[in-house]
């Protein structure tokens, strides 16, 4: 077996274990340190929105690609003086075809820009492709796209509540996607990558598998803490770490086996292809995922345990068992019986006094003749004489 999996076993017994419910200040400082850094990349930098969003013309052209193609066709495009016009963004396809995105134009002004493309490019216009697409489009699916999410977390509430027969369960699955969402899209806005449809459905396939790494620690709570009321061994707490240490290992190797083609895809999209949908599917996915098996192992099982910890009988279980471990340790003095706490100690200095016989004027009784072990009080049978044998 691996080291893995030994580590994995010792950690299901409960022989290694590690306090992370304990330790659960540090991860909630971490978490909010992330989200106030995303939300300031969102605030400072704002979110790159693809033309899809946005509204636009897009031209594409096949030409060859050189370190100076973007800045050549973006000095080019600015050149026209087209009102209205903007920074263009300007990418390479797969190092042979250039994709210039501009705000949306007149159609007069289309045209122009596509004449010079055709020109930096060294082809006839015709052969520069065009697309227009208005910003109304690009408004009803970013609304498509918030309804969708906010729908998706309502289910996700009501499912988890009538699965786990607990509302404080949904509410901390809720904040730890709630969580992963605003650190992937402060990702986003930190590293100004295009948000496009595809990143739409990337965010919105990263929730489902952190829902599923969360669900899968909660099941394992439930089972250690079942009946936990009844007993004073552990807190719920105490239960709450337990679970989380014996699926640390599982959530560990499937998030390590989905980052790999994740990222692969990462890359390829990135630094082969040049741009395009996959490089915005598998930058939301990979950020999400590592995000979500951080929540599912550190954010939603700590909440978890600090909602039900408010609870009555949590506390007064809490009690039981510190009070059980204090006495276990020494730590609570032994009780005085009636007897005890009725004696008066004795004068400093004073001679200790011995019990003495009393005397009552009669002879003591002779002390009981002992009995034979072996005969365990039953008559035993007497020899007879020798001479009385024969007879």
């Amino acid at each position: 077996m691996s080291k893995l999996g030994q580590l994995g076993n010792a950690l299901h017994r409960g022989d290694v274990s590690y306090d992370f419910i304990g330790k659960r200040k540090i991860w909630f400082v971490v978490s909010i340190a992330l989200v106030l850094i995303s939300l300031g990349g969102l605030f400072a930098r704002g979110l790159e929105l693809g033309i899809e969003f946005r509204g636009g013309v897009e031209y594409e052209a096949k030409t060859q690609i050189t370190s100076g193609t973007v800045q050549k066709f973006t000095d080019a495009v600015k050149a026209t003086n087209i009102e209205g016009l903007g920074d263009p963004v300007v990418t390479t396809i797969n190092n042979e075809r250039v994709r210039v995105q501009t705000k949306p134009l007149s159609q007069d002004d289309v045209p122009k820009v596509r004449a010079v493309v055709a020109k930096e490019a060294g082809i006839s216009p015709d052969q520069v492709t065009s697309n227009q697409i208005g910003a109304s489009w690009g408004n009803q699916i970013a609304n498509k796209a918030i309804w969708a999410l906010a729908v998706f977390i309502l289910l996700v509430f009501f499912v988890i509540w009538a699965y786990f027969r607990e509302s404080k369960a949904s509410m901390a699955a809720i904040i730890a996607l709630v969580h992963d969402v605003l650190i992937t899209v402060g990702v986003y806005a930190l590293i100004g990558f295009d948000v496009t449809p595809a990143t739409v459905i990337g965010v919105l396939t990263i929730l489902g598998y952190s829902l599923y790494d969360t669900v899968v620690v909660f099941d394992k709570i439930r089972e250690n803490t079942r009946g936990i009321t009844g007993s004073n061994r552990y807190t719920y707490s105490d239960a709450t770490n337990l679970a989380v240490n014996q699926t640390i290992v599982r959530s560990i190797n499937t998030t390590l086996i989905a980052l790999l083609p994740v990222g692969s895809i990462l890359v390829v999209g990135t630094w082969v292809l040049g741009s395009g949908p996959l490089k915005d599917l598998s930058l939301a996915l990979f950020v999400g995922i590592a995000v979500g098996a951080y929540s599912s192992i550190f954010v939603a099982p700590a909440l978890l345990a600090v909602f039900k910890e408010r609870e009555p009988g949590m506390q007064a279980l809490n009690r039981r068992v510190t009070a059980k471990k204090a006495q276990s340790q020494g730590g609570t003095p032994k009780k005085k019986t009636a007897v005890e706490s009725e004696l008066v100690p004795a004068a400093p200095g004073a001679s200790p006094v011995q019990d003495r016989p009393r005397a009552t004027g009669s002879v003591p009784a002779p002390a009981a003749r002992p009995m034979n072990a072996g005969g365990a009080g039953r008559p035993q049978p007497s020899r007879k004489p020798r001479s009385k044998r024969g007879k």
